[in-house]
């Protein structure tokens, strides 16, 4: 009889569709139930897994959830390959595009439901929101700090660099966030995302004049 070679339940585990299987069997229980209100069995339920498979990625409900936060977080960065800023034609098409991918990306659903579970949770599962921030807010503010701060570089506009990030922010989402959050609005149309970066872009570069 010839033997036969079984893989092992714990390598199946740490295969990529497996994990991916309980971040999405995670996030979708979150959403439903509330993350107080999801038990770890669930979530292996609704993944076709094991708890001891789940323990062995994952290890608690909370490092599910900053696992979410970190994947969606990925798509936030801006492009590595950015264009060199040599005058404000070049800017103001940087941070339209910068704005039309923010604005995509964070009003999507399923980001705007992770940040009120973030909310919600604040108290009970600190590390949720500082994950929050770390992984997803601060580094879109990092990388809009990079564009700003090369266009004063080039001597395209007067002031500070840290005030026009934050100012661009403002302009770009107003209270939309907010009213996303408490369901007062529909998620904004990809015309309306892209008449919003557009404005915010025009208002910024008018608030802020060229040297010279």
């Amino acid at each position: 009889m010839k033997n036969l070679k079984i893989k092992p339940r714990e390598e199946e585990a740490n295969g990529p569709e497996v994990r991916k299987r309980i971040l999405g069997a995670a996030l979708s229980a979150f959403m439903e139930r509330g993350y107080a209100q999801t038990s770890t069995l669930e979530i292996a339920t609704r993944a076709r897994v094991s708890k001891r498979e789940l323990y062995s990625l994952f290890g608690n409900k909370e490092t599910m959830l900053v696992a979410c936060i970190t994947e969606r977080a990925q798509r936030l960065k801006a492009p590595a390959n950015l264009p060199e800023i040599l005058d404000r034609e070049i800017l103001a098409q940087v941070l339209t595009d910068f704005g039309i991918k923010l604005l995509t990306e964070t009003t999507d659903a399923v980001v705007v439901a992770v940040f009120r579970l973030a909310i919600s949770e604040a108290v009970h599962a600190p590390k949720v929101a500082q994950a929050l921030e770390s992984i997803a807010r601060k580094p879109i503010r990092d990388s809009l700090r990079v564009i700003m701060a090369k266009a004063k570089s080039a001597g395209l506009f007067l002031g500070d660099s840290n005030a026009m990030t934050e100012r661009f922010l403002a302009l770009l989402w107003g209270d939309l966030m907010i009213a996303l959050l408490l369901q007062a609005v529909n998620r904004p149309s990809t015309g309306e995302i892209t008449r919003r970066a557009r404005e915010a872009t025009t208002a910024l570069l008018q608030l802020y004049p060229e040297l010279g």
